[in-house]
């Protein structure tokens, strides 16, 4: 049964790479002068797709060049990987949390930046011990974010507006909030013009898993200790049956007696803490130092995270994982083998499109009885 709904994503992502593989390869100059000699340029496309996806292996896994002096060095791109994902395991679990219970937090980018700011404002303002300087600027993140996330839910729950709305000017306030900050003496660093922060303290960065020469650190094991906190709240515990119930149906959980105000608050609380972590997990573990442009696109692509993770928590990871693969090997595709960047971006959407559409994978390989799954797009949100 488990094996049987591992079928349609994999025939989904073997779909999005032939997709993309073909995309690469007629994008390729020398392909396309092989016109007129069929088969000659259907064996240099495949060359140069495989090529491709090859320098996006070395880019995101496993370099062998880079294992030539050393073999764990070569593990580098992988280390890269988890960097990149870090951050979006935690985004996402902060929309598929809200998913959940029935809302679509679009906020995630700007509960990001709160928790951003929070961190750094912590690491570089005081001087605790080590390991409790690093710990009071997570709590920090989480409680900025998730009193911003969940003004979202208190507006909901008390007026009726709508999350989405919401979160989405939420996010511009955030971003220009930054902006202003990052322009005070109390946040601009000593010295300097342009919007950067100064950088946190050393006591307060999260150590390195596998020494100091590969940038992966704790905030990998942060995400997935809280991808298992999800899972155990939305699976164990009162408090996530509750989640589950009002995103199912709030009117009738509502007769039930269960809390829909309380309800939609408090997930709009975590939510938004979840993705306070994120930007914690960012600042403390890689950047060190807030830019303007420390949120990047990681609460925009949280969504689609969540998509393709199908709003579970051990999806989110997985898809994730995948993003944060495609984010480190992108660069080393485009230097290697002079692909576009944005074919990275475009092989990203083919692999959303693939995915959230199961019943064109379907139709496509005459499957029945494979079990779809439950994505965003299909369930939709309570309004």
């Amino acid at each position: 049964m488990k094996l049987r709904k591992l079928i349609l994503p994999a025939l989904s992502f073997a779909m999005a790479l032939l997709a993309s593989g073909l995309l690469v390869a007629l994008s390729d100059a020398k392909v396309l002068e092989l016109k007129n000699q069929p088969l000659s340029m259907i064996g240099k496309g495949f060359s140069v797709a495989a090529g491709a996806y090859w320098a996006l292996f070395r880019g995101s896994i496993f370099d062998p060049q880079l294992a030539e002096g050393h073999f764990f060095q070569g593990f580098y791109p992988l280390s890269e990987t988890l960097v990149a994902a870090s951050p979006l395991i935690l985004t996402g679990l902060s929309v598929a949390l809200a998913f959940r219970a029935g809302l679509f937090n679009i906020g995630a980018q700007g509960q990001f930046i709160a928790g951003a700011i929070g961190a750094s404002w912590i690491g570089f303002t005081f001087e605790l011990p080590i390991v409790l300087h690093a710990i009071a600027a997570i709590v920090v993140a989480m409680l900025f974010a998730g009193l911003y996330g969940g003004f979202v839910g208190f507006l909901k729950a008390r007026t009726g507006a709508h999350e989405v709305i919401v979160t989405i000017m939420l996010n511009y306030v955030a971003g220009y909030f930054l902006l202003w900050l990052l322009s005070t003496t109390a946040f601009l660093r000593p010295g300097r013009q342009d919007p950067l922060a100064p950088e946190v303290s050393e006591n307060a960065r999260l150590p390195h898993l596998f020494g100091p020469e590969l940038r992966a650190n704790f905030g990998f094991i942060i995400a997935l200790l809280a991808a298992g906190g999800i899972w155990w709240l939305l699976t164990r515990s009162t408090w996530g049956f509750r989640f589950r119930a009002v995103g199912a149906n709030a009117a009738a959980s509502r007769t039930a007696g269960i809390s829909v105000a309380r309800v939609t608050t408090s997930v709009m609380f975590i939510a938004g803490a979840l993705a306070g972590l994120g930007g914690a997990v960012q600042i403390l573990g890689s950047e060190y130092a807030m830019t303007s442009g420390v949120g990047g696109t990681f609460g925009f692509d949280a969504i689609t995270v969540a998509l393709l993770g199908r709003a579970t928590p051990i999806g989110t990871v997985f898809a994730a994982l995948l993003f944060g693969a495609l984010r480190a090997g992108g660069l080393t595709m485009q230097a290697s083998t002079e692909t576009p960047l944005d074919l990275v971006l475009v092989i990203q959407a083919l692999v959303v499109l693939f995915i959230a559409a199961p019943t064109l994978i379907k139709a496509l390989f005459r499957l029945k009885n494979v079990d779809a799954g439950q994505t965003i797009a299909s369930k939709g949100w309570n309004g």
